[in-house]
């Protein structure tokens, strides 16, 4: 990498407009339309690594990425520049220059994801794509209660997509907080790593526990099962938003990485 620079940076975006993170043969990723702006001001073809890669439909407030280039250009450049050559729907928050072996997956140490779920009889609005919904009344006692079982070192195989390609289905999860207020419903979540579909099926079966359709029981022994097919369905992406990742201090990014923000103080 000699003459190269390794540039990490963190961006929000809003997931309606794209088939997820990853680059699209259509071009629709949000991968695609950040390195064709990175491109621009660089003026070379950039590639891109992110720290999780977010499902179609899924938002970020805190999305970080790494990559290298040989232009030397100011952090204004990579922040304001690079953002005039974005969609509407993807801003960048800030750049830093990193060692050259910083890698925004593989030196994060966690992740905060946060499931925003409107709760009333009327499907939203003003809202919809921004905030998951269910219809019938739920108790965010129960759902609390439940979820105690998730905290730790455990085996996800319930809550994981048959699709997820992760080679081990153990994760730990650090922190779950359940929140309500008026008709909105927050569920965070910190761990090391998420599987694939994770918190949306996590959601899902924490709703039928808030609902009564589930005892609270039941969640712990759909976890002891490990069985997909016992789990309640994927809840929709339109409330999903990946709010943070964590690195160590030594990497000197803003705030290490952490910019967790309360995606509901952007809404409406």
């Amino acid at each position: 990498m000699s003459g190269r620079r390794r540039v990490a940076l963190a961006l929000e975006y809003d997931g309606r407009g794209f088939a997820g993170w990853q680059t699209q043969p259509d071009g629709r990723g949000v991968q695609d339309a950040l390195e064709s702006a990175l491109s621009a001001i660089a003026d070379e073809p950039i590639g891109t690594v992110c720290a999780g890669r977010t499902d179609s439909g899924v938002h970020a407030t805190a999305q970080v990425v790494h990559f290298d280039t040989g232009a030397v250009r100011p952090t204004s450049a990579w922040v304001r520049g690079v953002n005039a050559h974005l969609p509407r729907a993807i801003a960048v928050l800030w750049a830093h220059e990193v060692a050259a072996d910083f890698h925004a997956r593989f030196a994060a140490r966690g992740r905060h994801y946060r499931y925003l779920l409107m709760n009333r009889p009327v499907r939203p609005g003003v809202l919809a794509g921004r905030v998951g919904w269910y219809h019938r009344p739920l108790d965010a006692g129960r759902m609390r209660r439940a979820a105690q079982c998730l905290l730790g070192r455990q085996d996800f195989s319930a809550f994981r997509a048959s699709a997820c390609q992760a080679k081990s289905p153990v994760r730990e999860m650090r922190r779950i907080a359940i929140e309500a207020r008026d008709d909105m419903i927050s569920f965070d979540f910190e761990a090391d790593a998420f599987l694939h579909h994770m918190i949306r099926n996590l959601v899902g079966a924490l709703v039928y526990v808030g609902s009564g359709a589930w005892p609270v029981e039941r969640l712990a022994e759909v976890l002891a099962g490990r069985d997909r097919a016992q789990a309640a369905p994927t809840f929709a992406a339109d409330g999903l938003y990946l709010c943070g990742v964590v690195y160590a201090p030594e990497w000197s990014l803003p705030g290490d990485g952490r910019i967790i923000c309360r995606p509901e103080t952007h809404l409406g």
